[in-house]
């Protein structure tokens, strides 16, 4: 079934993870998941190098003549930086390289869905499971740190106290479900957008796929997109105090 278990590249490489009778296409897809974070890493410590001395900070602000590539990077973070703010505040942008890495790492991991030979490595729960998590437990921690552990579990009771154990049950239970809801949403867009780029690229090979890797490319960002709006704002109700609400 060609839309169920693409041919990818990574099939042809020994030891193989599948045999004629059995084929593994998640754990395919976990192991381009890691390389593609280890590719992600290293990519960030050589972008990062030049900014590692002040000198360095002072040479990097001055346009010259390796600067376009350098400036367009310059211009996303600018850009990605102002929405934290516009929706947490300037004063809280110690959790940008938290959102920021979740943009990045999704958004590279839906384009590399797109190119041909390679998983879509957002559509196994093993992946979209695993970054909520760390979104999960970050958001806790950040909590926990801003009010302490008591004062961040009375975030869950409501102003009736009468009903606060029942208001307590619902809402550690509706924040556990964001896991789920973001695996799920991640997975089922992402799916979806795959499973329609490959039926119209079998039935027009040429000219039409175009139109939809474009629509492809639009779907990874916006997916990569709202994972990383609703970590922003998972941390934002996390940190906020009783009478911001």
């Amino acid at each position: 079934m060609a839309l169920e278990h693409p041919y990818t590249w990574l099939q042809s490489l020994p030891p193989k993870i599948h045999s004629s009778s059995q084929y593994y296409p998640e754990t395919e897809k976990f192991i381009v998941a890691c390389l593609l974070g280890i590719c992600l890493l290293i990519f960030s410590k050589l972008a990062s190098r030049p900014l590692a001395t002040p000198d360095g900070v002072r040479e990097s602000l001055v346009p010259g003549r390796h600067g376009r590539l350098h400036g367009l990077f310059d211009i996303v973070v600018e850009s990605f930086v102002k929405y934290h703010d516009s929706i947490i505040g300037k004063e809280n942008r110690k959790y940008v390289p938290l959102s920021g890495a979740v943009f990045i790492f999704i958004f590279a991991g839906n384009l590399l869905g797109l190119v041909p030979g390679f998983p879509a490595v957002t559509t196994t729960v093993w992946v979209n499971v695993g970054i909520a998590l760390v979104v999960f437990f970050a958001f806790n921690i950040y909590g926990i740190r801003e009010h302490g552990l008591l004062g961040y579990l009375k975030h869950f009771y409501g102003p009736i106290w009468w009903l606060g154990w029942l208001i307590f049950v619902l809402e550690v239970m509706s924040t556990c479900i964001r896991i789920l809801t973001l695996n799920l949403r991640l997975y089922w867009n992402i799916s979806a957008d795959h499973i329609v780029l490959e039926t119209f690229t079998h039935l027009t090979k040429i000219g039409i796929p175009c139109v939809f890797y474009a629509f492809g490319t639009f779907v990874s960002f916006m997916q990569a997109f709202v994972f990383t709006t609703l970590t922003i704002v998972y941390i934002l109700l996390a940190i906020q105090h009783q009478e911001e609400h």
